[in-house]
């Protein structure tokens, strides 16, 4: 029973982690689109989104399909 609980907890934590990886990716350039941030956000938007590519590639299941 805890195995279970453990994966899902574990599966649970990496689509949060996910998701927020790439609302952060997505929402940086937008705040430098606009005019609300500077081009360096770009930086921390790429780095974010390389993250969230990462970490498709650990889930369990074909994220992209779900």
């Amino acid at each position: 029973m805890t195995m279970e609980l453990t994966a899902l907890l574990r599966t649970f934590g990496l689509f949060v982690a996910t998701a927020i990886a790439e609302l952060v990716g997505c929402y940086l350039p937008l705040l430098w689109l606009t005019g609300k941030g500077s081009a360096w956000l770009l930086i921390p938007a790429a780095i974010s989104l390389v993250i969230f590519v990462w970490l498709l590639t650990l889930h369990p299941s074909a994220s992209g399909r779900v």
